[in-house]
């Protein structure tokens, strides 16, 4: 079986996706705010660890994807698991990722210039428990973790495979550490709301 995977597509839906959800908000807080929202530190720290880890991540996948685009024949470099392509499969991996911008934009509309990449120790941002947040404590997670599914399943490959497992792991980490972060900010009011909401869904 050959690959049906139309990488010129997938690069445009993948490079939308990062501009729109990490540069394009990231700007936006920042003119509302004068506030940078992006404070992942780079240091050794299991913070400064996971940021760097989820910038490479991004990195490989865009880069990747626009290889791909310019040159197809390279599919075979990046171990192509065939038996799982299908039209079915892509069809749901097309949806995942357009379900996953769309969820992102929404959730990150929501949070307004709460909105942060990383752990902003020095701001008291308010917690928003509203609107997505009232299903989700992770929505925008939740959506990351969706798009690296509709990834893998668009392009069926060990590279894809391994990027959907180490986003989520690191996405897990990092969720616990933003957790405990709001644990100590807002005390019982962040308490109640993790009781009331789950995590992902």
């Amino acid at each position: 079986m050959e690959s049906q995977v139309s990488y010129p597509v997938l690069f445009a839906v993948t490079l939308l996706y990062v501009l729109l959800a990490f540069v394009w908000r990231s700007v936006l807080v920042w003119r509302r705010t004068g506030v940078n929202p992006y404070v992942l530190p780079k240091d050794d720290s299991a913070q400064g660890y996971v940021g760097s880890a989820m910038r490479l991540l991004l990195v490989v996948l865009v880069l990747t994807t626009g290889a791909l685009a310019l040159m197809p024949q390279a599919e075979a470099l990046v171990g192509s698991l065939l038996w799982l392509t299908s039209p079915v499969l892509q069809g749901v991996g097309w949806l995942l990722m357009v379900g996953a911008l769309g969820l992102t934009l929404v959730a990150q509309t929501q949070m307004g210039t709460s909105w942060r990449i990383g752990l902003d120790e020095g701001a008291r941002t308010a917690l928003v428990q509203s609107g997505v947040f009232a299903r989700s404590r992770n929505p925008i997670f939740l959506a990351m973790r969706l798009m690296l599914l509709g990834f893998f399943l668009v392009a069926p490959n060990v590279l894809t495979l391994t990027l959907l497992v180490a986003g989520d792991i690191l996405m897990q980490v990092q969720v616990r550490l933003e957790e405990a972060y709001l644990q100590g900010v807002h005390g019982e009011t962040y308490a109640a709301y993790r009781a009331r909401v789950p995590r992902w869904l």
